[in-house]
């Protein structure tokens, strides 16, 4: 039996029982799938089922798949983002660049049904939009049958600086108030630093990780409670820094331990062995998207595999929106209009297939 291999299938990995989920997100590094094989040892096996009691204990309050009515469907979006530099240009110059209403009627000439808004683009942000443009803002989207389908803040809930942690908390309510205005249902936050921090461990000042993912969580349940007062779910995305495999994801998930808080997969940032693994673990709790033309931050990163990514998230059940976001990575002739198209092209074409 020493040589004996216990294969957990892909099957499994796309939809595996609550107990497999719960213990799996509580899973050493060590004991994390072996990627190159797709398989567990058998010692690691054993290692794992020693774990099974504690997965048990802890499962009442874990972060359960959402229960989705209807088969699969798969809706191709846009994230304001991917026009970053042109909306940057257009809040220092209104001659230049184009600005969110542009945003939305790109995706109107392309037939993209729903655009998520980041906050940063809106005029004075971090302050609130008027209620002026957010009115404009409805009338605008609605009248070329646009849907909002989401926002997103600027937040630092790794910093061991309490004082930002609080004000990254009052920002988000506040947002949270706008998403609720704009109609969005759901408003992205980040877990891990912001400048000047290059990573978490330097922003926590190295305090240990758990001590660090209760911090967070705690400034996140903070969230959710505003999120469900007003009807808006606070969606953590994952950014390859504390968040940077799909166990670390839903571990900080569990912690948070509230139904207005879920993830948001972004599919070029689970910096793992196998990026599509992490990808399928999170399907069944994903309350949003970012798809991204590279399974990394450069242009060096593996090119997504849309029609892969597409039967993963298709084999777990996913109904919704998915946002692309496209960056321009060191382009210097990055055009998003050119690259947005070619993204969306290819998504349309991998998601005809799964249909």
């Amino acid at each position: 039996m020493g040589g004996l291999e216990v294969f957990v299938s892909y099957r499994h990995f796309l939809a595996p029982t609550e107990k497999a989920r719960t213990t799996l997100s509580y899973m050493k590094p060590a004991l994390r799938m072996n990627t190159s094989t797709n398989c567990f040892t058998r010692r690691n096996f054993l290692r794992l089922a020693a774990l099974t009691p504690l997965a048990a204990a802890t499962s009442s309050s874990a972060q359960t798949p959402i229960q989705r009515t209807g088969g699969p469907m798969l809706k191709p979006t846009l994230n304001a983002y991917s026009f970053l530099e042109l909306l940057n240009a257009n809040l220092k110059d209104a001659a230049k660049g184009i600005d969110l209403f542009g945003v939305c009627d790109f995706c109107a000439k392309r037939n993209i049904e729903a655009v998520d808004l980041t906050g940063y683009f809106f005029p004075g942000y971090p302050q609130a939009p008027a209620d002026g443009y957010v009115n404009r803002m409805k009338r605008y989207t609605h009248d070329r049958g646009i849907v909002i389908s989401g926002t997103g803040v600027r937040n630092d809930f790794a910093t061991a600086d309490k004082a930002v942690r609080a004000a990254g908390v009052q920002l988000t309510k506040q947002w949270i108030e706008v998403a609720a205005r704009l109609g969005a249902p759901v408003i992205r936050v980040f877990a891990g630093p912001q400048k000047p921090y290059d990573d978490w461990q330097t922003a926590a000042g190295n305090a240990r990780r758990e001590d660090v993912e209760s911090w967070m969580a705690d400034a996140l349940r903070q969230c959710a409670e505003q999120g469900g007062k007003f009807g808006v779910i606070v969606a953590v995305q994952n950014h390859g820094d504390f968040l940077s495999t799909g166990p670390e994801h839903l571990s900080l998930l569990k912690r948070v331990g509230h139904p207005w808080c879920g993830p948001l997969v972004d599919t070029g940032k689970y910096f793992s062995n196998d990026p599509y693994a992490d990808i399928a673990m999170m399907v069944p709790h994903a309350v949003n998207w970012q798809i991204k033309e590279t399974l990394g931050s450069s242009l060096k990163s593996p090119r997504t595999d849309f029609k892969k990514l597409t039967k993963i998230i298709h084999g777990g059940g996913y109904r919704g929106f998915l946002p692309i976001e496209t960056l321009a990575m060191g382009r210097k002739d990055y055009d998003p209009v050119v690259e947005v198209a070619k993204v969306l092209s290819q998504l349309r074409e991998a998601i005809a297939t799964v249909n």
